[in-house]
């Protein structure tokens, strides 16, 4: 029987480590992360996984210190795969596994290497995403690969719609790749460096909204960082807000200096800087939800500062995440 060492985590962790055991795949150790008390916890538990199939499991702060590199080979894994795993495997924990070690990636490589890639597809506005399987090399995303499946970005997709299709995507591609990868027949396709793409770790200036871009740009930013992610961050009059929802209601609508909320017909609308004009389906001011009519009253309320008119200055920081 072929045996595995999965290094896992998230849903995507959670579903591949399930296929691996459909096919019959032995699985004698999996490593993955513990929980971080300060990151909202939306996905699913590889560990628990585990534990409902009897795999022992770690959870180290470093995956390649020399015991869990020990450990790891004390299990004789044919392969090591990670799975949304968030730490980079050293060669000499790879080197463990003579078939080889893989990953699977949430985009379609080479395109979006490295980190949060379904959110920075989103944020450039890209039509469609996917997952990759691809072996492991000593830089990151960037080894041959096995196989991958596409899935599409809709316009109004937020980033939880998104991972979601790309976790079935990870579910398909492995499930479809994997009895060649066990026969050894399995392709390996060399990835072009010419139409490669890096993007790091989410930072928090990222999920401020800059105003003076077009309603296309902001709105895809609103849809990358919408809840469960920390949401989209602005002042308007002063008081913190985030966008949670929205809609591009005219894209060709002309650039403006100043850009401005306004209420008409039971919506919010921001005509922005860069050209057109964004409904805002769902708003947050002082960490309260505000619907059209009550932003009205907001307004009203608030019309000595600079009556609708948007973040002079960036509101106070909040971790995004990174998956």
């Amino acid at each position: 029987m072929t045996r595995a060492v999965v290094f896992g985590y998230h849903n995507v962790g959670v579903r591949c480590l399930r296929v691996l055991l459909a096919h019959g795949v032995e699985v004698p150790l999996v490593v993955t992360h513990d929980d971080s008390a300060g990151e909202t916890i939306w996905f699913g538990s590889v560990g628990r996984t585990a534990a409902e199939y009897g795999i022992p499991t770690l959870a180290p702060e470093d995956p390649n210190a020399s015991d869990v590199i020990a450990r790891v080979a004390a299990a004789r894994p044919d392969f090591i795969f990670s799975f949304y795993y968030r730490r980079m495997l050293a060669p000499a924990l790879l080197a463990v596994a003579p078939r080889g070690a893989l990953n699977m990636h949430g985009s379609l490589l080479p395109k979006y290497r490295g980190r949060a890639p379904v959110n920075w597809a989103i944020i450039h506005g890209e039509r469609e995403t996917g997952a990759t399987l691809h072996y492991m090399a000593d830089k990151p995303d960037n080894g041959d690969i096995v196989a991958q499946t596409a899935v599409p970005i809709l316009p109004d997709d937020v980033a939880s719609d998104v991972f979601a299709k790309v976790t079935v995507a990870a579910e398909m591609t492995l499930d479809r790749a994997l009895p060649a990868l066990l026969a050894g027949t399995a392709p390996r396709i060399r990835q072009d460096p010419g139409k490669s793409s890096y993007f790091g770790g989410r930072k928090p200036e990222d999920g401020v909204i800059d105003w003076a871009k077009s309603a296309i740009a902001i709105h895809n930013l609103v849809r990358a960082v919408a809840p469960p992610y920390p949401g989209a961050r602005t002042l308007i009059d002063g008081h913190p807000a985030r966008l949670l929802r929205t809609r591009v209601l005219d894209a060709t609508a002309s650039a403006v200096i100043a850009p401005a909320f306004d209420v008409a017909d039971g919506r919010i609308t921001v005509r922005c800087g860069g050209g057109g004009i964004l409904q805002i389906l769902e708003l947050e001011i002082d960490d309260a939800l505000v619907g059209a009519g009550a932003f009205a009253h907001w307004r009203a309320a608030h019309a000595e500062a600079v009556p609708g008119r948007i973040g002079a200055q960036e509101p106070p920081a909040v971790p995004d995440q990174n998956d």
